[in-house]
C-alpha cells in the first residue's frame, strides 16, 4: 500500500466529479460517506461535454477513464481515483502536475466465485445437458449409456497462469473442493508450501503446467510479454478434456488459436470473460471476429466476472475514505501515480 501525505486542500469543501456509471446505484451511500461541505457532481459519463464542464472546478475525479480532453479541463485537480484496479484508460501524462492517481480492488472474491462456477458448468457438462434437455433428451449416463461421465472438482488439477489477488483467492475456493493446484508467475516468487500448491514456478514453466492441469485459469495482466502467451502449441498441450478460464485479458490467449482449439475439440471447453473486441459505446458489438457463440463448449460472459454489488460497495468505501483523507491532508492509500 502506497501513501502520500499533503496539506488540506481548502476550507470550503471539495468538488468531486463522479463519472462512472457503476457507482450510480450507490449514490446516496457515496455522498453520505464524504466529509461535510463536499460538492458532488454526477454528469452523464456518456456525455463528454457534460463531464468536461463539470471538471473545470473539480478537485477529485472518480472514474476509470480520463481522456486528454477531460484532463485538459482539470486545472485544479488533485486526485483521480479509478473505480477498479486498472488505470490504462487514464491519460496520466495529460493531468496537471501534482495530481495523484489511485486505484482500488475488491474484485477478487467475485472473480473467484465466477471461476469456480464456470469450471463446474464446463467440467460437469451442464451447458451441454441443459441444451439437450431443452430438446427433450436426457443426456446423462443414467439415461443414455453412451453419455460421458462428468468430472467433479475433487482430485482435479488447477493450473494458475498468474497468482496475484485473483489467483490466490480463487485457489482458496478450489481447495475447499479437494483440488490440487500448480501456478506460474512472472517473478516466480510464489511460496508453494505456504500456498498449499503442488508446485509453483515462473512463466518459463508454462509447458509442464499445461501438461498436467485439468483446468487452466488465466489471470495475468496484459503486457508485451504476455500477449499471445497461450497459442496453438500451448492449447494442444492441454488435452481434449481440459478447460480454460480466462479472466485476465483476452489477447493473453491467441484469438485464432483458441477458436480453432474449441471448434476442433483440441480442448474440452472454455469460459471467456475477457475479449478481443469491445463496443466503442453502448452495449452492442461482437466480442470477436470468430463465431464463438456458435460453439457448444464455450461459456461467454461480457467481462462481468468481477461485477457484483459487493465489489462496488467495497470499492466505494475505499474511494470515499481516500477523499476524506485528502480533505484532511492525511496519507492516501493505493496511490499508483503522482504526476510530476
Amino acid at each position: 500500500m502506497t501513501t502520500y501525505k499533503g496539506p488540506p486542500l481548502k476550507t470550503d469543501g471539495l468538488n468531486v466529479v463522479v463519472a462512472d456509471p457503476n457507482l450510480a446505484p450507490l449514490r446516496e451511500r457515496f455522498e453520505a460517506d464524504l466529509p461535510g461541505r463536499t460538492t458532488v457532481n454526477w454528469p452523464d459519463p456518456a456525455d463528454t461535454d457534460a463531464v468536461v464542464e463539470a471538471l473545470r472546478d473539480a478537485d477529485v475525479l472518480v472514474s476509470g477513464v480520463c481522456s486528454p480532453e477531460m484532463a485538459a479541463a482539470c486545472k485544479g485537480l488533485r486526485l483521480v481515483h479509478a473505480t477498479g484496479a486498472g488505470i490504462d484508460k487514464i491519460d496520466v501524462a495529460a493531468l496537471p502536475p501534482g495530481t495523484l492517481v489511485a486505484n482500488t480492488f475488491h474484485h477478487e472474491d467475485s472473480i473467484a466465485e465466477y471461476v469456480v462456477a464456470a469450471t463446474v458448468l464446463l467440467r460437469r457438462g451442464f451447458l451441454r445437458q441443459d441444451a439437450a434437455l431443452r430438446r427433450g433428451t436426457w443426456d446423462s449416463p443414467a439415461h443414455s449409456p453412451g453419455a460421458p461421465w462428468p468430472d467433479a472438482l475433487a482430485d482435479t488439477t488447477i493450473g494458475f497462469v498468474g497468482f496475484g489477488h485473483i489467483g490466490a483467492r480463487t485457489w482458496q475456493r478450489f481447495r475447499a473442493f479437494g483440488a490440487r493446484g500448480v501456478a506460474v508467475t512472472r517473478r516466480g516468487d510464489v511460496d508453494a508450501v505456504a500456498e498449499r500448491l503442488v508446485w509453483a514456478g515462473r512463466v518459463d514453466d508454462l509447458d509442464p503446467l499445461l501438461d498436467t492441469a485439468d483446468v487452466v485459469v488465466v489471470s495475468v495482466p496484459l503486457s508485451e510479454r504476455t500477449t499471445g502467451l497461450i497459442g496453438a502449441p500451448e492449447l494442444a498441450r492441454m488435452g481434449e478434456s481440459a478447460v480454460l478460464v480466462n479472466v485476465g485479458r483476452g489477447p493473453v490467449v491467441d484469438e485464432d488459436a483458441l477458436y480453432a482449439a474449441l471448434r476442433d475439440g483440441v480442448i474440452g471447453g472454455a469460459a471467456i470473460d475477457v475479449w478481443y473486441d469491445y463496443p466503442a459505446s453502448g452495449n452492442t458489438g461482437a466480442p470477436s471476429r470468430h463465431a464463438f457463440h456458435e460453439l457448444p463448449n464455450v461459456l461467454m460472459t461480457p467481462h462481468s466476472s468481477g461485477l457484483t454489488r459487493q465489489t462496488f460497495a467495497r470499492r466505494m468505501s475505499d474511494i470515499t475514505a481516500n477523499i476524506r483523507r485528502l480533505a484532511a491532508g492525511e496519507g492516501l492509500h493505493n496511490i499508483v501515480e503522482r504526476v510530476r
